[in-house]
């Protein structure tokens, strides 16, 4: 990602204000190198009163940076770079997280899929119970991804991946259109589920929805590649209105369908014919894919560091086996952690709460202040960032309890699916 330099200076500071609440436009020519994944020259922007940073592109690690430049203290303008790095850090923390569970749910489904392949029928009108075949472990399905995983992840160029990006959705709309369909038809009487449950679960609860909901990271690289950045906060808020509906209505029908024994992964509970079968390959196609698109975000962040630290002759060669060893390093932690629902509610609470609600909410404050913020905004901010405090504190706390006693069966797991 684009590196800046901070600014200095009450002057300076004002001009950085203007920047972040402007938006910055670029020239008619909108053909940049970003999908290549190679460098561009800038375009050139329209002279704006205010607009002093010159740049068509300004990503979180960019904004909380700037903000802290502009900041009316004097530590923290001095320090403002180490906003940069704590958000390439928790960025990096997050998108490693979801490359975990990204390979959790390819074993957990492919392994099921296996087991029941000598029972799997035609009729799914029928959902009779089934012994599953035993099989290998599925941590050994895990390191049978391996290989895969290490090729998907030599694709360097975007416009490539917006090619496997396409195909995940394609699989996943189809598959999401199946389970609505089936979970929605002969919902069990619920009167019988308790009204609450446990208040150890609203911790994990907490963790698995903001890992659900967490993409904050490419906010502003979507709003700057628009041709009209004016629309995004509508156009964003339409899309959030949407996932959260989908997300809402698949939890919902999911846990009336399934009641008690639904489990982590609402595919893991679809009966065995071959119709549903074909919904968790299609599943675990579309999670193949996004595995290459969620582990570009800290490949970028952290290889071009490491390659400006050596010659030229030996980029390539640094440059694989970072890759190869950040892949590795997820598949571990996957096999440390094969539990779905609380690597979901750990990763989500760890790093996703800070990035999205304890940084932005505290980053407003900190670079409007002095321009008199109202009471009103910043006691919202303060709430907010508490909040996100509060649950990354007690949803970690829960998740990591759950995980060091492994005989504790969880109370509750999470009705999860992906939606790109």
């Amino acid at each position: 990602m684009p590196g800046t330099k901070s600014a200095r200076g009450p002057q300076r500071a004002v001009d950085l204000k203007l920047d972040l609440r402007s938006p910055l436009k670029s020239a008619k020519n909108k053909d940049s190198g970003f999908l290549d994944g190679r460098p561009s020259e800038l375009p050139v922007l329209e002279k704006t009163n205010g607009i002093t940073l010159n740049k068509p592109f300004m990503d979180y690690g960019d904004t909380v940076m700037h903000g802290l430049a502009a900041s009316p203290n004097t530590w923290l303008r001095d320090h403002a770079h180490w906003g940069r790095h704590m958000v390439s850090f928790f960025l990096i923390v997050t998108q490693m997280g979801f490359c975990c569970v990204y390979i959790v749910f390819l074993a957990d489904n492919l392994k099921q899929v296996v087991e029941a392949v000598n029972s799997t029928s035609s009729n799914c009108h029928y959902n009779e119970t089934v012994i599953l075949t035993p099989t290998i472990d599925s941590r050994l399905y895990m390191l049978a991804f391996l290989p895969i995983l290490m090729l998907l992840v030599l694709f360097r160029n975007l416009r490539v991946l917006s090619i496997f990006s396409m195909l995940a959705n394609i699989s996943m709309l189809v598959s999401l259109i199946i389970i609505a369909q089936y979970i929605a038809k002969d919902i069990p009487d619920p009167s019988q589920l308790p009204l609450v449950t446990s208040w150890k679960t609203y911790s994990l609860f907490f963790g698995t929805a903001i890992f659900s909901f967490e993409s904050i990271g490419f906010v502003l690289p979507l709003e700057n590649k628009m041709k009209d950045s004016r629309r995004f906060p509508a156009i964003l808020s339409l899309g959030m209105a949407i996932i959260t509906a989908l997300y809402i209505g698949f939890g919902v029908l999911g846990y009336l369908q399934f009641q008690n024994n639904i489990k982590a992964s609402i595919t893991l509970n679809l009966p065995n014919c071959w119709l549903y079968q074909s919904v968790k390959l299609l599943y675990i196609a579309g999670i193949l894919f996004s595995y290459a698109l969620q582990f570009y975000v800290p490949a970028e962040i952290i290889i071009p560091s490491a390659i400006s630290r050596v010659s030229k002759r030996w980029e390539l060669l640094l440059d694989l086996s970072i890759r190869f060893t950040m892949v590795c390093l997820t598949c571990i932690l996957a096999i440390l952690i094969p539990r779905l629902d609380l690597v979901l509610s750990l990763v989500g609470s760890v790093s996703s709460s800070a990035l999205a609600l304890i940084i932005p909410p505290l980053l407003e404050i900190t670079t409007y202040y002095s321009e008199g913020l109202s009471p009103l905004t910043i006691v919202k901010d303060a709430l907010i960032s508490i909040l996100g405090f509060v649950g990354f504190v007690v949803g970690t706390y829960q998740a990591l309890d759950e995980l060091i006693q492994p005989g504790h069966p969880v109370t509750f797991s999470n009705s999860t699916i992906f939606i790109q």
